[in-house]
């Protein structure tokens, strides 16, 4: 798909980040778009923006929740009845959970994986027929750099985007052989500057082992996003047009995939030397600040 003018796109996790900049970008190709997350709000801002980026374009909005598998079955339906026809889906909803492994919380793992992976299930299964008969179609799903670099405190994270890794180069190759029309790619961002930390769960097992405590986790997460969500998504596209199977968005993409390939299991002791090294510092930090004569931040 070299051209999306005149094409049809779904975006999901529309409402804000990488999904508003996916949104904008192709109204401004002249692509149709329809439009999802849960939040009502950040969806009206999206569509007042592509409105008055591409007021031609046709443009529609629903609160779909991803990990509600019959919502987006709906949505898809519904995609498809107001538009004419679907060609494009970036399944791009997701969010974040900092937890250690026996820290962890049933609920808090089944949220996360209800998002990430089956959200992207949903949206690939739900939409992959009404890209078919289009006749040209494109499925795009976004896993992360930790679909390719694992980290500790990040083990519920890295399963849910790891396995939307797997999923969609399965995908890829099954579309390869239907020779079809449709074609998927797995996107795989960096450090992108969105909500995505603001608007994660953060369990007090990371607490004195990776972090000084909740608000520290949430500061240092940030720390990592050099890489503005309209950049990303002009690399996504670019990568669709392309057909690419992967894209890596952002220069810690391409640092982390480079040292999973070299190092695919040295790698994990350098992350826990660097963790260790971080978290003297705040331990130090910390015993500084109780001193006699030193102030508490």
């Amino acid at each position: 798909m070299k051209d999306f003018r005149n094409r049809v796109a779904a975006i999901t996790g529309a409402g804000s980040g990488m999904g508003r900049s996916l949104a904008i970008q192709l109204a401004h190709a002249g692509c149709h778009v329809a439009l999802s997350d849960r939040n009502e709000a950040g969806l009206a801002q999206t569509l007042a923006e592509v409105q008055r980026a591409a007021p031609d374009i046709h443009a529609t909005t629903h609160v779909v929740d991803v990990a509600d598998r019959a919502a987006v079955y709906a949505w898809a339906d519904t995609v498809a009845r107001e538009h004419g026809r679907v060609n494009l889906i970036f399944n791009n909803a997701g969010v974040a959970l900092s937890s250690t492994v026996e820290g962890m919380r049933y609920d808090d793992l089944e949220w996360i994986i209800g998002i990430n992976f089956w959200g992207v299930v949903y949206g690939t299964k739900a939409f992959l027929p009404h890209l078919k008969a289009s006749g040209e179609g494109h499925i795009v799903n976004t896993s992360s750099v930790f679909g390719l670099f694992a980290q500790p405190g990040m083990g519920a994270y890295n399963a849910s985007k790891y396995a939307v890794r797997g999923f969609t180069e399965s995908l890829r190759q099954e579309l390869d052989l239907m020779d079809c029309g449709v074609s998927a790619t797995t996107v795989h961002p960096g450090g992108i500057k969105t909500n995505i930390a603001r608007d994660s769960r953060v369990s007090s097992s990371v607490n004195g082992l990776l972090v000084r405590d909740e608000q520290q986790g949430r500061e240092e997460f940030e720390k990592f996003f050099i890489t503005s969500a309209d950049k990303a998504a002009r690399v996504i596209l670019d990568a669709v047009r392309a057909n690419k199977r992967r894209v890596l968005v952002g220069p810690d993409a391409y640092a982390a995939d480079a040292m999973a390939r070299l190092l695919p299991a040295a790698y994990q002791s350098l992350v826990v030397r660097e963790t260790r090294r971080k978290r003297r510092q705040f331990v130090q930090g910390d015993a500084s600040a109780s001193a006699p004569g030193g102030e508490r931040a």
